[in-house]
């Protein structure tokens, strides 16, 4: 059987992601205590004909006791010795954003009282929750994403996935708005020549011609573009070689507009010739989806 876990912080979008799960075939259940995962699972994965237990994802966050979520690591342990196929998904923010998300929402946090404030709240549980970020097959920054962008990601990365196969994200940021939490991989860009300087290139991004072309006329980005494809292409099968199943490349430049941009679509197109799972994100681009290479 799969178990798929998925964790996070209050805020960061983890019912989101259950929901998609459960559109996708998934029996789900929400605030499972720890304590039932490991009888609840051995209990599916025993059975002759799992049904619908065969697929399983199931959402633990900080409303569990302390004590159960510092025995995490032993637990899961135990359940991959069962055979089980399980990856732990983990959703995160920055602060800011979750503290926007509850005053929006007026929602109470659940480790927040009348001694405990809103923002000492977000941080104790980021400690509680290590347990699990330390073991997250997949992190997901959802600064910035929208429910529906985050849907989308959710369902390209995990229900796009085959088993024991690599799944790629290619994403472009600027720095000035700060490096993606997700990131596995971080390539800076920034000593590219830069078409925001050439005043007629200004209203265009890396995905249109002019840029395209003003960059592939410079040496120097062809060779960025070679050398990082010969690094990736070198390293990325190691990663598959020892069970990582997701992989998130970040490229930045200082706005996330051009140069980033135009060197994740060189990278993404290339190795969607290579795996099957390769999707392209542009952070500073809201009006161009994240999408399958």
């Amino acid at each position: 059987m799969k178990l798929i876990i998925v964790s996070g912080r209050s805020g960061s979008g983890k019912s989101t992601a259950l929901h998609v799960l459960e559109d996708l075939g998934f029996y789900c259940i929400d605030n499972l205590p720890i304590g039932l995962l490991f009888p609840l699972t051995r209990e599916a994965a025993n059975q002759s004909s799992p049904g619908r237990l065969g697929k399983m994802a199931v959402s633990i966050d900080a409303r569990n006791l302390s004590g159960e979520l510092s025995n995490f690591e032993d637990i899961y342990s135990s359940l991959q010795e069962t055979g089980v196929t399980i990856e732990v998904i983990y959703l995160d923010a920055d602060e800011q954003s979750l503290l926007q998300r509850f005053h929006a929402t007026r929602r109470k946090h659940p480790l927040s009282d009348d001694k405990t404030s809103l923002r000492e709240a977000i941080g104790n549980e980021k400690k509680l929750l290590e347990p699990l970020s330390k073991l997250a097959d997949l992190y997901i920054d959802t600064t910035g994403l929208s429910m529906y962008e985050l849907r989308d990601m959710v369902k390209q990365r995990v229900a796009g996935r085959r088993q024991q196969e690599l799944a790629l994200l290619f994403q472009s940021f600027g720095f000035k708005h700060g490096v993606p939490l997700d990131s596995d991989y971080v390539f800076d860009v920034r000593c590219l020549p830069n078409p925001y300087w050439d005043t007629s290139l200004r209203q265009f991004v890396g995905t249109d011609q002019p840029v395209i072309d003003f960059l592939e006329k410079e040496p120097l980005s062809r060779k960025m573009v070679e050398d990082l494809t010969s690094f990736l292409e070198s390293w990325l099968p190691s990663f598959a070689d020892s069970n990582r199943s997701y992989m998130t490349i970040s490229i930045g430049c200082t706005g996330g507009q051009h140069r980033s941009v135009y060197v994740c679509e060189q990278l993404g197109r290339y190795f969607s010739e290579k795996y099957n799972n390769v999707q392209v994100r542009h952070a500073e681009l809201p009006h161009l989806q994240s999408r399958e290479s």
